[in-house]
């Protein structure tokens, strides 16, 4: 079935005065503070600066899903802030408290991931950039957990979060990566593996070595399936 054209569903502006609020007290409820309060700030201008130049090129505005996605990217944000001051303050995260806020608020914009899609869908608002937002979120959000875990199972699980920006440098080298793939359930439940791996090590539940297994087991996987995403474009390379 067809989509129908976008749902103009409110003012990009009137969105990121929401956001916004939602940040601030997400924020305020975690006690963030310096460091942690710039990171976030300056993930979420950069987000939607990306964003509103998307919107302007695509002339278009949110739809329902991607208010969801959009949604999302704050909570990402959130913990990028939360990680941010657990690097810069001596011994961590001084208060349990932040760290089970980092865990909940990661769990949520991973749970969101199945509602956007499914509101896109349900309303036939499903567009191109919309799913382009919902990677771009994925991407970010996976790099975030992913420094968030390094001081728990090492510094090489930074190889799940840099995994997807490293292929986007090298389809400016090799166009053809940058090609369309037929769509793959089993390739989004290995993305989505790699945020729900990396939010049980940051919360220290497992044992260091279960964790740890687990975490190189994703980034195999997440090889595995980025390898096969570059079997499939190829045949392509010459055309």
């Amino acid at each position: 079935m067809r989509s129908r054209p976008p749902v103009h569903s409110g003012l990009p502006v009137r969105s990121a005065a929401t956001q916004l609020v939602l940040l601030g007290g997400l924020l305020w409820a975690a006690e963030v503070h310096g460091a942690g309060v710039v990171v976030a700030l300056a993930c979420a201008v950069l987000g939607w600066t990306l964003l509103t130049r998307a919107l302007a090129e695509h002339g278009r505005r949110l739809g329902p899903a991607d208010h969801v996605t959009v949604t999302r990217g704050t909570l990402a944000c959130v913990v990028a802030a939360l990680t941010g001051e657990s690097l810069v303050a001596p011994g961590g995260l001084a208060d349990p408290g932040q760290l089970t806020m980092l865990v909940l608020t990661a769990a949520v914009a991973l749970a969101l991931d199945a509602v956007d899609g499914a509101v896109a869908r349900h309303t036939l608002t499903a567009t191109p950039l919309g799913a382009r937002m919902d990677l771009e979120v994925d991407a970010f959000l996976i790099l975030v957990l992913s420094v968030t875990a390094a001081p728990v199972i090492g510094w090489w699980v930074l190889a799940i979060g840099v995994f997807r920006y490293a292929f986007l440098v090298a389809t400016w080298a090799a166009p053809w990566l940058a090609g369309a793939v037929p769509p793959r359930y089993w390739r989004k439940a290995v993305a989505a593996l790699q945020g729900v791996v990396l939010t049980v090590a940051a919360a220290q539940v497992l044992p260091r070595g279960v964790s740890l297994a687990c975490a190189a087991l994703a980034l195999g996987l997440l090889a595995w399936s980025f390898g096969t995403q570059v079997a499939e474009l190829w045949p392509a390379r010459r055309q």
